[in-house]
């Protein structure tokens, strides 16, 4: 399925903007395909936590006979500030999970969550928080060596449903969403994934594929696109 359309970008120089812009700098450099290559740490035998293909795009929509209206400007969409993720909830999947804050380590990759801990999620906190204008980004393992993992189910999830990232500031962000893909990381969009836009979004992001042994890594990602409601 296709990601929610996004609007031209916003000229202002927002402080938001410009730190997704360095965010975007960072995930599109020769490392960022790499993302989540570390999401599972040295599973068992046979991986414990598998998830399905996602449903195929829906049809393109029919285009209007009616004469084209004037050009305006698209608006950029609701969005809160910037405030920390606390927990993810996702009914659909029945997700509960505590937030840790993840950063680009040495190797230029983005360090995942602590693999001793099944029932945990991260963000890239220099990035855009859930619900501020910008890409959020949320990554979490499907599986450890031991046991699934927070998003063993994640590829569950359809267009339209629904979940929400309680913040420190009090409020609950709800997303809906948008998409559900699956890609190999060998040719992973990381533009399409990582890029900025003025709308406030989100990607929820795990290992997917068939498990490499000799790579010790599973061979595609599963990224869930999503938008503030």
């Amino acid at each position: 399925m296709a990601a929610s359309p996004t609007a031209p970008p916003d000229p202002t120089p927002t402080p938001a903007r410009r730190r997704a812009r360095r965010v975007a700098t960072v995930f599109w450099g020769a490392a960022a395909l790499l993302l989540t290559a570390h999401l599972v740490v040295d599973p068992p035998e046979e991986p414990a936590g598998r998830l399905r293909t996602p449903h195929a795009p829906p049809a393109p929509a029919v285009a209007s006979s009616a004469p084209p209206a004037p050009p305006t400007p698209r608006p950029v969409g609701k969005h809160l500030p910037r405030s920390r993720p606390v927990r993810l909830l996702i009914p659909e999947i029945s997700v509960d999970a505590p937030f840790t804050d993840l950063a680009i380590g040495r190797s230029g990759q983005l360090q995942p969550p602590p693999a001793d801990d099944t029932n945990l999620v991260g963000w890239y906190a220099q990035g855009a928080s859930p619900g501020e204008r910008g890409t959020s980004i949320i990554a979490g393992h499907v599986d450890t060596a031991t046991s699934p993992a927070v998003f063993v189910e994640l590829g569950e999830l359809e267009k339209g449903d629904r979940f929400q990232v309680a913040r420190a500031d009090g409020r609950r962000a709800s997303f809906v969403v948008d998409s559900v893909e699956i890609f190999d990381k060998d040719d992973f969009p990381s533009e399409r994934v990582y890029g900025d836009t003025p709308q406030a979004q989100v990607r929820l992001i795990t290992c997917a594929g068939d498990y490499d042994r000799k790579a010790r890594d599973y061979t595609a990602n599963l990224v869930v696109f999503a938008h503030l409601v």
